[in-house]
């Protein structure tokens, strides 16, 4: 089994974008390899969630966080709050990851940090490539966070998938 970083942008996102994420990510469970994401909203969370769709048991998904699942649940409420996103969208993702977390522990990868910062984020990145054999990015508008990736991906010597697009 071969484990496939999936990235992408959180901020910008349209239907196209999630029909090809959800496309690729079906692709990849029903050929027996798992996904490594962030954790993060929009591209991460369709990837989880049409990872959860075809893995019930969750073990062909790995979510790498930057802190404890609760730290980045503050996290998320936080900026619900401050209006960078929905208070939908932050505990759409809380209970995703909740669920992934209670029926398979192993599933999420903890991080350390207890503040979430762009240093926190960027870590995050170094441990999901660290964990992939292969990344696929879904690049939203040049995205800096997916460029460090793949980056990250070239760094590692890895296969790299890339998909560009641009969304208002």
């Amino acid at each position: 089994m071969q484990w496939i970083a999936i990235s992408g942008s959180w901020r910008k996102t349209n239907q196209e974008i999630e029909a090809k994420v959800r496309q690729t990510v079906a692709e990849i469970i029903n050929n027996g390899n798992g996904i490594v994401t962030g954790g993060a909203l929009n591209v991460d969370y369709f990837a989880t969630d049409e990872a959860m769709k075809c893995d019930s048991s969750f073990n062909k998904i790995k979510i790498v966080l930057p802190s404890s699942l609760e730290t980045y649940a503050k996290h998320y409420h936080k900026r619900a709050d401050e209006g960078v996103i929905t208070k939908e969208q932050a505990e759409n993702l809380i209970t995703q990851l909740a669920k992934i977390r209670n029926t398979n522990l192993d599933s999420i990868i903890e991080g350390k940090f207890e503040i979430i910062d762009r240093v926190a984020y960027f870590d995050r990145i170094t441990k999901i490539i660290g964990t992939a054999d292969k990344l696929i990015a879904f690049q939203v508008n040049n995205s800096e966070g997916v460029q460090d990736t793949i980056n990250k991906a070239k760094q590692k010597g890895i296969p790299i998938e890339l998909y560009s697009f641009t969304a208002e």
